[in-house]
């Protein structure tokens, strides 16, 4: 099977999953100690990072007319890529796993008798569940918010122009 896309190792395979890693942590935060929380933060952080050393470092590689015009070029990839995966794949799935667990806790604790415990790992379920459903919604959000946003700042083409493109 041959295609003529190259395969990003941290968006096609499922190295892309230890970007979940935080959703992950948040989803056991009522079962876990912070420390755990936080190590999960700093895997999917540290996949942010990885993507965008990837990224730039593949740009850098690029023919360009001068030195100058390469750092701009890297530049605008690394702040593309570092803003980008910082929201999709770390601030917003984190916070909304966050808030869903925290909710369910809370309306559970208000509406069941149910054992502390029992009323954790549903939580802890809840979130887990909840994170395929948000993954798509918050890329394509993100995508548009940046389209509107940063991407025209730096001239970067939008991404939902370039997937258009492709078909």
């Amino acid at each position: 099977m041959s295609s003529d896309k190259e395969v990003d190792i941290f968006r096609d395979t499922p190295v892309r999953l230890l970007g979940y890693a935080n959703e992950i942590g948040e989803a056991f935060r009522p079962l876990v100690k912070k420390i755990w929380v936080h190590a999960s933060y700093g895997v999917a952080i540290s996949y942010v990072a990885a993507d965008t050393f990837d990224k730039a470092g593949k740009t850098y590689k690029n023919p360009f007319i001068s030195d100058a015009v390469r750092r701009s070029e890297v530049l605008k990839v690394s702040a593309d890529t570092l803003v980008w995966q910082g929201l999709a794949s770390v601030i917003i799935p984190g916070f909304t796993i966050n808030r869903v667990c925290a909710g369910t806790l809370y309306l559970l604790r208000k509406t069941t008798k149910w054992p502390k415990i029992v009323r954790k790992w549903t939580a802890t379920g809840v979130g887990i569940f909840c994170i395929p459903l948000i993954v798509t919604p918050i890329d394509h959000g993100v995508h548009f918010l940046m389209d509107n946003s940063l991407r025209k700042w730096l001239g970067i083409p939008c991404y939902l122009d370039h997937e258009a493109e492709k078909k």
